[in-house]
C-alpha cells in the first residue's frame, strides 16, 4: 500500500431479501457492523458490537419468493405496515457510514466487505442509489470474504465455504439469518481473514 493511501475503513454488511434480485423483489433487512481499520501499517480489529446499524424495510412490491422470505423468518405483513420506508432508511445508513468513518481519522474511506459480497453488495447498492442517488462506499468500493479467503489459502474460488476454513478463523457467534447478527458474526470472519498469514 502506498504511503500517501487513505486509510480504508471495513464494515461488514448483510442483508435479507424476499427474491434474488433488487427492484423486482425487495431488501427487507440489513445490519452493519465496523469491522476494523486498514493503514499503510497494519489492521486494526474492533469490537463489532461497539459500532452497528439495523433496519428492516417496507417492500417495495408486491413479488416475492416464499423460500428467500422464509430465510429471514420476517413477517411480510408486519413489514407493510411498520417497515422503514427505503428512502428513510438509506439516508440514515449514509449519515452513519460518513460518521463511523470520520471517528476513524486521517480520511478513512469506507469499504463495504459481506459473505458473499456478491449478493448483498447488488441489494445494498441499488437501494442506495435508488433511494439516495449515492453510495458512501462509491460504486466499487466492496471487498469480498470468500475472495479473500480463497487468494490466501490459494485455493479455486468455488471451492470454498465456510466448513473449509480453518476453525480458527471463524467466528464464535451463530450465523442467524438476523441480518445484525449476521454482520457481527461476519466482521469477525472478516478480522481473522485480515489478520490470517495464508496458506
Amino acid at each position: 500500500m502506498a504511503r500517501h493511501a487513505r486509510p480504508s475503513l471495513y464494515i461488514s454488511v448483510d442483508i435479507e431479501a424476499d427474491g434474488p434480485i433488487p427492484g423486482p423483489y425487495s431488501m427487507i433487512g440489513f445490519g452493519a457492523a465496523v469491522a476494523g481499520r486498514q493503514d499503510a501499517a497494519s489492521y486494526t480489529p474492533t469490537d463489532p458490537e461497539a459500532h452497528t446499524f439495523y433496519r428492516e424495510l417496507a417492500p417495495i412490491s408486491e413479488d416475492f419468493v416464499p423460500e428467500a422470505l422464509a430465510v429471514s423468518g420476517l413477517d411480510r405483513d408486519r413489514l407493510i405496515a411498520e417497515g422503514s420506508e427505503p428512502a428513510t432508511a438509506m439516508a440514515e445508513f449514509s449519515t452513519w457510514v460518513r460518521e463511523v468513518s470520520n471517528k476513524a481519522g486521517q480520511g478513512a474511506q469506507p469499504v463495504m466487505c459481506g459473505y458473499p459480497a456478491s449478493y448483498d453488495w447488488t441489494f445494498l447498492y441499488w437501494y442506495l442509489i435508488r433511494f439516495t442517488g449515492a453510495s458512501p462506499f462509491g460504486h466499487s468500493g466492496c471487498l469480498d470474504m470468500k475472495t479473500l479467503y480463497a487468494t490466501k489459502a490459494r485455493l479455486p474460488l468455488r471451492a470454498v465455504a465456510k466448513g473449509t476454513m480453518p476453525r480458527q478463523l471463524l467466528s464464535k457467534r451463530r450465523h442467524t439469518h438476523h441480518a445484525l447478527d449476521d454482520a457481527i458474526e461476519q466482521a469477525e470472519l472478516f478480522s481473522n481473514l485480515m489478520v490470517w498469514p495464508g496458506r
